[in-house]
């Protein structure tokens, strides 16, 4: 696993592009950072793609080298204007990437925060059983990270500005297997709206994504993923799970201006399961 919401390849997939997503051209003239892209099949690569066809000029970051065979080619596809390694538990590393798609950019309009990890054997202990330095990892990749991303990106944000973040249903409610990844996103939630309340008054908006099961690598590090994958799909009021594209354009809905009046909220991607019984 590495630190970011990166999907897992599925048996027989691979890194062929998927259809381009039709979207309204809703964010003409905007310009923003996507944190946390690693390959095709990544929510922040889905989001990337709906950002661009939405009319906005879009950047992004992978955090290292052996990320960059995958992340780099991905740029020629939406003609990125800014590509860039970094590691959101370096000061250094998030400031360099946010000062850097700034300058590329012009500004910025909006920031994308798509990031998360924890060790696999803290995963897959008991919560109670969760090292002292993994709980520290996770919180600090997970939901601190947001913070630095905020602090860094405040001086080029634009007096309209959006923060996204995506977060999981595990954050509100004991999912099993979701383990400690669940008070790291209860975490980054709670910063969601206070992040709003202290940047209302500067006009920028801060609003969650919760995504319902997708196939990430993320994701895919959790035992028993694919049977909660299964599980989820069958008993949501649509009778279906969701796609990369629909979480994308949720994104893109709370980028855009016609979002102008949603902040400090977290909006459901998951085909209605947040609102039934298990």
């Amino acid at each position: 696993m590495t630190p970011s919401e990166t999907p897992a390849l599925a048996d027989g997939e691979d890194d062929a592009p998927r259809p381009a997503l039709a979207m309204p051209p809703m964010l003409t003239g905007r310009r923003g950072l996507v944190l946390g892209v690693a390959n095709p099949r990544s929510l922040a690569w889905a989001a990337v793609e709906a950002l661009s066809a939405a009319g906005a000029r879009v950047g992004f970051t992978y955090l290292d080298a052996r990320a960059a065979r995958r992340a780099l080619p991905l740029a020629e596809r939406v003609a990125a204007p800014f590509a860039a390694p970094c590691d959101v538990r370096d000061d250094d590393s998030l400031r360099a990437a946010l000062d850097g798609a700034a300058a590329a950019l012009g500004g910025l309009d909006f920031l994308v925060h798509s990031v998360a990890f924890a060790e696999q054997a803290d995963l897959a202990a008991p919560l109670h059983a969760c090292s002292r330095e993994g709980f520290r990892l996770a919180l600090d990749v997970s939901a601190y990270s947001l913070l630095r991303a905020v602090h860094f990106a405040l001086p080029h944000l634009s007096a309209d500005a959006s923060v996204v973040t995506l977060t999981y249903l595990g954050a509100r409610v004991a999912v099993p297997l979701y383990g400690l990844m669940g008070p790291a996103k209860a975490a980054l939630e709670a910063e969601v709206r206070y992040l709003a309340r202290e940047l209302g008054p500067r006009g920028v908006r801060v609003n969650a994504v919760s995504a319902g099961p997708v196939k990430t690598l993320a994701a895919a590090g959790l035992p028993g993923f694919r049977e909660r994958l299964r599980e989820a799909a069958a008993r949501t009021p649509l009778g279906r799970g969701v796609t990369h594209e629909e979480v994308a354009a949720a994104v893109c809905f709370l980028c855009s201006p016609l979002s102008g009046g949603v902040t400090a909220t977290t909006l459901h991607v998951d085909a209605g399961e947040h609102a039934v019984s298990p």
